[in-house]
């Protein structure tokens, strides 16, 4: 700052004021600081800039979600970005792969960079060790799933009741014979999906046959392989229901494969951007995870900006949009 000033012929008052864009400076002062900047490659120190503030903020929040490269964490990651831009906040983010140990360690880089929020996908079963962020004046939230041994906020989706509306709506066309094929067991959002299935199941008094569940797949090619192996066995499923997105793929791949996808009904769980291109279109149960994101950034700002009342728990609906696959009629 001190060479910008001496070579703007400005001082270090007015330098600090054109950075931070404060006002009182004339715009002749503003160009010739700017002209300095550009030439001396000048960047703000925000660490510091950080420690010098009053409320040593540092205009950060760390973001870690399962895979930042699955469709549904990058669209989460995007809708966090945009409440955090307006507000000149950068989010920093990483993927945990559903790995507690890596949860862990990113907790404690982001923490150790300062971050003034954390926003959660929980990857372990135990959130515990979160509290000592929290009481270091770290603000916490949780998307997606709950949190363990920990009390925050958390923003969900209706996963067992969209789980229950998808099996339901394969019922309704007849289908008694109703695979179910899903992420790993241990996860909240596929536990409550297996369970909105087996109620949607139970209530329309149709046995629950263990070898219709089919679980613990994290790639669609997992899903692909263990659905053609049931669909090519002598106690085939006439309609198939996948309870995520990467596993809807396997499943179409699957059908595709031995030439089903008009005599095998199918429902998936998240969206898929090609939906509608696919023969036959894919009906879907798709979460609004536009208004999740931005749910939990909007309530992570607030607890920042002093909201201390009782932590939330906060649900958003599901939505099934009927394209063509799960309308099809059991054989």
């Amino acid at each position: 700052m001190r060479e910008v000033a001496e070579r703007s012929g400005t001082s270090l008052k007015t330098v600090s004021r054109v950075v931070n864009a404060e006002d009182g400076v004339s715009l002749e002062l503003i160009e010739r600081v700017k002209e300095a900047i550009d030439e001396l490659g000048y960047r703000p120190n925000l660490s510091a800039g950080a420690l010098r503030r009053n409320d040593g903020k540092t205009q950060t929040i760390g973001l870690l979600v399962e895979n930042i490269s699955n469709p549904f964490s990058s669209a989460l990651h995007r809708a966090i970005e945009e409440v955090a831009r307006s507000r000149g906040v950068v989010v920093f983010a990483g993927s945990l792969d559903e790995d507690p140990q890596r949860e862990r360690e990113l907790t404690e880089a982001f923490a150790a960079r300062r971050v003034d929020g954390l926003i959660v996908v929980p990857a372990g079963n135990d959130q515990s060790y979160l509290a000592t962020e929290r009481e270091a004046g770290t603000a916490l939230l949780f998307i997606d799933r709950p949190p363990h041994g920990l009390i925050g906020d958390t923003v969900l989706s209706t996963n067992r009741d969209g789980a229950y509306q998808a099996t339901q709506h394969l019922i309704s066309h007849g289908h008694k014979r109703i695979a179910y094929i899903g992420d790993y067991a241990t996860i909240h959002t596929g536990a409550e999906r297996l369970a909105g299935y087996k109620k949607a199941i139970k209530e329309a008094n149709i046995p629950v046959k263990e070898n219709y569940i089919l679980q613990g797949f994290h790639t669609s090619e997992e899903a692909r392989v263990a659905l053609r192996g049931l669909l090519t066995s002598s106690d085939a499923p006439t309609a198939v229901f996948a309870s995520q997105n990467l596993v809807t793929l396997g499943a179409i791949r699957a059908l595709r494969d031995l030439e089903l996808s008009h005599s095998v009904a199918l429902v998936g769980f998240d969206d898929i951007s090609e939906a509608d291109l696919l023969d036959p279109p894919v009906t879907l149960v798709t979460q609004d995870v536009a208004a999740m994101g931005e749910r939990a950034a909007e309530l992570l700002f607030a607890r920042l900006d002093g909201d201390d009342s009782d932590y939330l728990h906060i649900e958003i609906e599901t939505t099934l949009t009927a394209r063509g696959s799960g309308e099809i009629l059991p054989r």
